[in-house]
């Protein structure tokens, strides 16, 4: 199992953790299919009411999607799977509160679910940045999501950027991305406090509120995510050339503002 969820039943809150720390909590398959899973059985359990997203050790929060995940797709130009799509609560149409709570990296794909938190905690660590462009692949999903949360200038910095630059966590809270940003080590237990003021609240009105808060951005976000399977399949380069420029990256050499 590459995801851990832990439920305090006093308090109404479960801990949703993505634990692959050895590969920087990167999404595989089965990763995604743990946490569509996840969302729908938590759909259901009435004794959870609120929701903290987190990743297992230091490094990372999530670096999106793992390289060696082998993703089939149909032979069809009219047809495109993108991995992450359903990987986040909202999607899976799970209407109770989600807090992430990020320390170290957080990349790529990782916008996926912290698009579909309702808001950010962060430790001093977490790093936020958009690798896409740098490897040849356009960056749809991820900075439509970003639009609606970040100003576009610093959404259109982020991925254009790509891995020369990374938001800190002082920048990201300034700019609105994160709510919070902690004392070192302390984003999962201010996440959780959070969660669990929001658990103690009549759960009718909180997840109708989650649901009007969605409900003000989803009609755009679902025309701009109709354009998302055709702008990367225009722009992206073959995955082989991805991966020759993902092989001859360095280490460091990024900038963080």
């Amino acid at each position: 199992m590459s995801l851990t969820v832990a439920a305090d039943k006093d308090t109404g809150v479960a801990v949703v953790t993505l634990d692959r720390p050895e590969r920087l909590n990167a999404i595989d398959l089965a990763m995604r299919d743990e946490l569509v899973a996840a969302w729908g059985e938590l759909r259901f359990d009435d004794t959870v009411r609120a929701l903290v997203l987190t990743g297992a050790g230091e490094r990372a929060f999530c670096t999106g999607l793992d390289r060696d995940a082998v993703v089939p797709q149909p032979e069809s130009p009219y047809m495109m799977d993108d991995p992450l799509l359903r990987v986040g609560p909202k999607a899976n149409d799970l209407w109770k509160p989600v807090v992430a709570a990020v320390r170290g990296m957080a990349c790529g794909g990782a916008f996926y679910l912290l698009g579909e938190a309702d808001f950010v905690v962060a430790d001093p660590t977490a790093a936020f940045f958009d690798p896409h462009t740098t490897y040849g692949m356009v960056s749809a999903y991820e900075s439509m999501l970003m639009a609606l949360r970040m100003p576009y200038g610093e959404v259109a910095r982020m991925a254009l950027m790509g891995s020369a630059e990374r938001l800190s966590a002082r920048r990201a809270h300034e700019i609105g991305l994160v709510s919070e940003v902690t004392e070192p080590g302390g984003a999962l237990a201010a996440a959780v406090g959070c969660a669990t003021v929001v658990a103690g609240y009549p759960t009718e009105a909180v997840q109708g509120t989650v649901r009007a808060l969605w409900a003000a951005k989803e009609a755009a976000l679902a025309q701009a995510f109709a354009q998302a399977p055709h702008l990367i399949a225009l722009g992206n380069l073959p995955t082989e050339r991805q991966a020759e420029l993902f092989a001859a990256r360095r280490a460091g050499g990024h900038r963080v503002r």
